[in-house]
């Protein structure tokens, strides 16, 4: 048979993959895995939330449920709920019927189909871009290229002060084109664990009015920033009732440990009802060319709980928990580096409190490649080479563990 495919250049494995299937196949019985995102219970496994396992019973029982397809723009009901959950019961545009949601593969085919929407639809006064978090999730840097539309970097994280660089995030907006694109995290930065405060929050939405940029926001973590679901989803409210143009990208992977079921959602906030059903028009057209119709278990599941007052107080606590053990081992890792071992801090810092006031599921420890290498390599931890670590793998089995070798690789033993 004659090589049809020679051209076909062999692409690099993903990272956070490669750096997962590196540890499962080491024989280290002390491996740590820092580089996974997604959350571990106290003796480092992966955690089905109680809730989860009393909605699927429920679904389980229910003899309406069927296995036919969903509606294209997937569950009305979840849908409904979900939007709900991102932008409050009293938000103006909600109750004006100016939002616009349909199900998606996750926060990932959320993110998706928010580009190609825009990549097809929308007016761009300048270059193609979408302008993104300097670092950011990995992943959006492909999902825009894949569209036809340019990445292209904004100042966000400094790393001499282990903190958000929020001079030069709103010198970049502000020289920004006017109605650029503006990828935003909703909460819970990924990679690096900074938030905007609520007061630099609202100096931004200005930014954004006066210069007409348009809000794209990923929210695939309310819940674990705080612990408080209204509260992590404050940035999308404020910027929807200040009137910035946005959309929202939704996942519940993490805040409902329903990682493999893809359950997402894609918010478009509207001008007007017109507007609102021309758009939603377009995203079902997408959407039918690409899955046709989204998978319904995991909806179901979540509209159960987002609509049932006892489920919905369960899953709550379940995000608590979740919070709180995340929130537990920064205080603890703290303790450890700054105190006990007395270790030098990285960077600029004095000292290790950055480990503490960062949020969310992921932490910028400071750690340089070289030192991350040997933490890989020496003491059989992994984390991605920039030095994010996934907080939720640290537990009381191995936190102390992880502080002593870093310990010992910032000072070079």
């Amino acid at each position: 048979m004659s090589a049809l495919w020679q051209q076909v250049p062999l692409a690099p494995p993903d990272s956070i993959f490669a750096l997962t299937a590196k540890y499962t196949a080491d024989t280290n019985p002390k491996k740590i895995n820092l580089g996974v995102g997604a959350y571990r219970d106290e003796n480092g496994k992966p955690w089905v939330l109680p809730v989860i396992k009393k909605a699927s019973a429920i679904l389980a029982a229910d003899e309406t449920i069927n296995h036919e397809y969903l509606p294209i723009g997937g569950l009305p009901a979840f849908t409904k709920a979900a939007q709900t959950l991102v932008f409050g019961k009293d938000t103006k545009a909600v109750n004006e019927g100016r939002v616009i949601s349909i199900q998606t593969l996750s926060g990932t085919g959320a993110n998706h189909m928010g580009v190609l929407f825009l990549a097809k639809f929308y007016q761009f006064k300048g270059k193609r871009e979408v302008y993104i978090s300097d670092p950011t999730w990995a992943n959006h840097n492909a999902i825009i290229s894949n569209v036809g539309l340019t990445p292209v970097s904004y100042p966000y994280y400094n790393p001499r002060t282990i903190d958000l660089d929020f001079d030069g995030y709103v010198k970049s907006l502000e020289n920004a084109t006017e109605g650029s694109v503006i990828l935003l995290h909703g909460c819970a930065h990924n990679p690096t664990g900074v938030d905007p405060t609520p007061e630099q929050w609202e100096q931004l939405a200005q930014v954004f009015l006066r210069k007409k940029h348009f809000a794209f926001f990923d929210s695939a973590y309310q819940g674990f920033a705080t612990g408080d679901l209204d509260r992590d989803a404050s940035a999308m409210r404020l910027f929807t009732e200040m009137g910035v143009p946005l959309l929202v990208c939704q996942s519940f992977a993490k805040n409902a440990g329903l990682y493999n079921e893809r359950v997402g959602a894609l918010h478009f906030v509207g001008a007007d009802q017109n507007e609102v059903e021309r758009i939603k028009s377009q995203l079902l057209i997408l959407q039918r060319s690409e899955i046709s119709n989204p998978p319904a278990y995991g909806a179901h599941l979540v509209t159960m709980i987002l609509t049932n007052p006892e489920l919905f107080a369960d899953w709550k606590r379940d995000i608590t928990t979740m919070s709180s053990r995340i929130i537990e081992m920064r205080d603890v890792l703290f303790d450890l580096l700054d105190k006990k071992y007395k270790t030098p801090a990285p960077a600029e810092r004095k000292d290790w409190s950055h480990i503490k006031s960062q949020i969310g599921m992921f932490s910028f420890t400071g750690l340089n490649p070289q030192q991350t290498k040997r933490l890989v390599d020496e003491y059989s931890i992994y984390l991605t080479s920039n030095g994010r670590i996934s907080m939720a793998g640290l537990n009381k089995n191995n936190v102390d563990t992880f502080a002593k070798a870093v310990d010992e690789v910032v000072r070079g033993k």
